[in-house]
């Protein structure tokens, strides 16, 4: 399913711009599902995915594989996101936890 919280298309890395107000187009980004593991089909069946520089992705100091609050700030974003387009549907049922 296509993302409902940023477009590959307009070629930024959500987390340039959320944590650096970088809004540089970039090559080769990186598709990342806000809800990891188990969640992981769910988050795409919902749309929840951004897409991400290498950096950002898995490498740097502020990459959502490595920085607990890089991930949970993305997690609260995702949870945002899902029940502004979801509003009938119950995010701690779907997903098992609450992130806010």
């Amino acid at each position: 399913m296509k993302s409902i919280m940023h477009s590959k298309e307009d070629g930024t890395c959500y987390l340039c711009m959320m944590l650096n107000s970088d809004y540089q187009k970039r090559d080769n980004l990186e598709e990342h599902h806000v809800f990891m593991g188990p969640n992981r089909k769910t988050s795409e069946r919902y749309g929840l995915k951004v897409y991400l520089c290498h950096e950002h992705h898995t490498e740097g100091k502020e990459a959502v594989h490595r920085n607990y609050e890089t991930c949970r700030k993305l997690q609260q974003e995702g949870q945002q996101a899902f029940e502004r387009e979801y509003p009938d549907k119950d995010f701690l049922r779907i997903f098992g936890k609450n992130y806010k």
